[in-house]
């Protein structure tokens, strides 16, 4: 049997680590997918899907994500129970995560808030500059140009 899920998305907020009993770290977040096939109306859904890390990985997607950021998310499914406190049992169905890959420039944190610094850009080259620096490049005799 295959169990095996990768998912890439937006986290809907910001993730929430916590301490286990066992002392390992445990981080919890859900991954914002839209659904690729459209609904009646034209427009694509979206899945909000529950994923939990541990470890190293729970306290790096921790400190360097946050609400907004594109996450890549490898892993297995596993469905679990509990009990609710008005006695009910309830089923959540969620991804243990082997590997989260952060897909976005670091600094841009979701890319909304914040823009990076342009202080260490370089000035665009104007025209002449870059027709000169193409053509010191080129040495090629008129002869074998095709036109």
């Amino acid at each position: 049997m295959i169990n095996r899920v990768v998912l890439v998305g937006r986290i809907t907020k910001d993730p929430e680590l916590r301490t286990a009993t066992s002392g390992n770290s445990v981080c919890s977040f859900t991954v914002a997918v839209d659904n690729r096939l459209k609904n009646a109306d034209g427009t694509r859904g979206t899945s909000f899907i529950g994923c939990v890390c541990f470890a190293s990985t729970a306290e790096t997607v921790a400190k360097f994500t946050r609400k907004g950021s594109l996450v890549g998310v490898e892993g297995t499914l596993n469905q679990r129970k509990y009990q609710r406190q008005d006695g009910s049992t309830a089923s959540v169905i969620e991804v243990i995560c082997d590997s989260v890959q952060f897909l976005e420039p670091k600094g841009t944190r979701g890319g909304y808030d914040e823009v990076p610094p342009f202080d260490d850009v370089p000035a665009p080259a104007t025209p002449n500059e870059e027709e000169s620096r193409n053509l010191d490049s080129l040495d090629l005799p008129d002869d074998d140009l095709p036109f």
